[in-house]
């Protein structure tokens, strides 16, 4: 018996298809996280690191780049506003912590559907 072997490009247009389904689960899991409370968020960041690998260089990579940053700062932002909370201030911090993160996973959602990198 032959192997199967399947046609020049298809492996890569599995593998463009599957970064960018994987792409919008993840902004999916922040826009949902901002709701419902931080677990959807740390899947999303989770999946990032795991298949982080299977988009490097890919459209898709730019899209986890934005997507972590967006993690890591909305964390920091996070830990000053409780820590803030106490000056009242960290109530304000916490708000617009809340709306950049919507904003940067609406954005990133954005320039997916039009098949743009992310800066």
């Amino acid at each position: 018996m032959s192997e199967y072997t399947p046609a020049p490009g298809a492996a890569d247009a599995n593998r463009e298809d599957a970064g960018k389904k994987v792409t919008q689960l993840v902004y999916i899991l922040q826009a949902v996280g901002m709701f419902l409370g931080g677990l959807p968020i740390l899947v999303g960041i989770i999946i990032n690191y795991v298949k982080r690998d299977d988009v490097r260089g890919t459209l898709w990579e730019s899209h986890f780049r934005w997507q972590i940053r967006t993690f890591w700062f909305s964390l920091l932002w996070t830990v000053v506003g409780f820590v803030l909370m106490f000056v009242v201030v960290g109530w304000l911090v916490l708000v617009a912590n809340t709306v950049w993160t919507i904003y940067r996973a609406v954005k990133g959602w954005l320039y997916l559907n039009d098949g743009k990198a992310m800066y």
